[in-house]
């Protein structure tokens, strides 16, 4: 059986080439992101303008990924990610010519990233919706495990990717490595076999992405599960998110600088890793809803241990299981996602999961930063684990159907 080992997931022709769309497209969205804030700050040398891009990002992403799990539900999603990730090859390839002919302003970088930002979240959902399609349903948590695994060594990968690329050549070169990569993951649909449109829709509804998108926010709203996985994923982390502060935190909780922050960020990404090779070990397991609790549970313990830690060492190994534990809760929130929703809906469902989330970690990042210029960073992380044993608890108790899920 596939799902006994770590690599069963790949044993799916269609799925290897949908896994490598992911990590090639991961990996473009950090040269995207490094490269333009780079060039940005390198040519303006104003902070303002760099943190614009997240202006930019914010007012685009949004109907962006609303219209893109309504196109994933109506369209062929093989067709939707490669006009999405082919409209990223051009615009990064059209910043490389700009650079390359001196023409590149800070307008034209603007409109690069909306355009990249825009189409990542039009691909997102429906990549997520076909993982269904080529996976059986008994390994659908091992698909989901191995996503999230690579996904966080992409987030190590790109980085890395940039800085070699820049160091060794310059910004320009790193445009057009992300427009080839971009292209890479283009192509890659076309290879899936697999049919790429959504059993169950009806071709005679009506066509508005506004009707569509209210049907999904209907559907989720009424499902038994997915609002409670939702409300707990977004308690938590409006309380903890701490990725985009991890240099206060560095500081904060160690008198570290940005040699601190770099090993606070690394040990996080290894240890979501490690905890998706974990999330493998209950693919069998057949009470989802209570793993995704006791995982959500550990988390919040282990933010009291962060917020404690008396080492810079102690640190790095208290994030590293806060990764862990993350990791394990995606892996299953996906999966319930992928098991409880018609196929119609799933790029809708999956659009309003990513949209939770994002909004979680935008307004965890301002409530974190905000307490931890308050009452200091270790009182933070603190607070935030008492807060989120709190949300867990609640969610587990007046939650019933979470409790009760069981994936056959």
């Amino acid at each position: 059986m596939p799902g006994a080992r770590p690599w069963g997931a790949f044993l799916y022709r269609d799925y290897r080439y949908l896994w490598a769309t992911m990590v090639s497209a991961t990996i473009v969205v950090w040269l995207r992101i490094l490269s333009t804030a780079q060039w940005l700050y390198d040519e303006t040398g104003s902070a303002a303008l760099v943190g614009a891009i997240g202006v930019v990002q914010l007012l685009v992403q949004i109907p962006a990924l609303l219209w893109g799990g309504a196109l994933a539900d109506r369209i062929d999603r093989k067709r939707l990610m490669v006009l999405a990730n082919g409209t990223t090859c051009v615009a990064m390839l059209s910043l490389g010519l700009l650079a390359v002919g001196g023409l590149l302003t800070p307008a034209a970088v603007y409109i690069g990233i909306a355009l990249t930002a825009a189409s990542q979240m039009l691909a997102n959902p429906a990549r997520s919706a076909m993982v269904p399609i080529v996976i059986p349903k008994q390994d659908l948590m091992l698909a989901a495990s191995t996503d999230t695994a690579s996904q966080n060594a992409s987030a190590i990968a790109g980085p890395l990717l940039f800085a070699g690329l820049a160091v060794a050549f310059g910004l320009t070169e790193a445009f057009f490595a992300a427009a080839a990569i971009a292209a890479l993951s283009t192509l890659l649909p076309l290879f899936i076999r697999s049919h790429g449109i959504a059993e169950g829709h009806d071709d005679d509804a009506p066509k508005s992405a506004v009707h569509q998108t209210w049907e999904g926010l209907r559907y989720v709203s009424r499902h038994p599960i997915l609002p409670g996985l939702f409300l707990l994923d977004a308690g938590i982390t409006t309380a903890s998110f701490y990725r985009e502060i991890l240099p206060v935190l560095a500081l904060g909780l160690f008198a570290g600088g940005a040699s601190a922050t770099g090993l606070l960020g690394a040990a996080n990404s290894t240890g979501a890793i490690i905890g998706s090779f974990i999330a493998l070990l209950f693919v069998g397991y057949r009470a989802k809803g209570m793993l995704v609790l006791y995982a959500s549970l550990a988390y919040a313990v282990i933010l009291l241990g962060f917020g404690t830690a008396g080492s810079l060492w102690m640190g790095m190994l208290m994030i590293g299981l806060l990764g862990a534990a993350d990791a394990v809760t995606v892996a299953v929130r996906q999966t319930t996602v992928m098991l409880t929703t018609p196929d119609h809906m799933r790029g809708r469902a999956f659009a309003l999961m990513i949209l939770a989330a994002q909004t979680a970690n935008n307004v965890g990042t301002i409530w974190v930063g905000f307490w931890a210029g308050a009452i200091g960073a270790a009182n933070t992380m603190v607070l935030a684990g008492f807060i989120s044993i709190a949300a867990t608890l609640a969610i587990g108790y007046f939650w019933k159907p979470i409790r009760m899920f069981r994936a056959d």
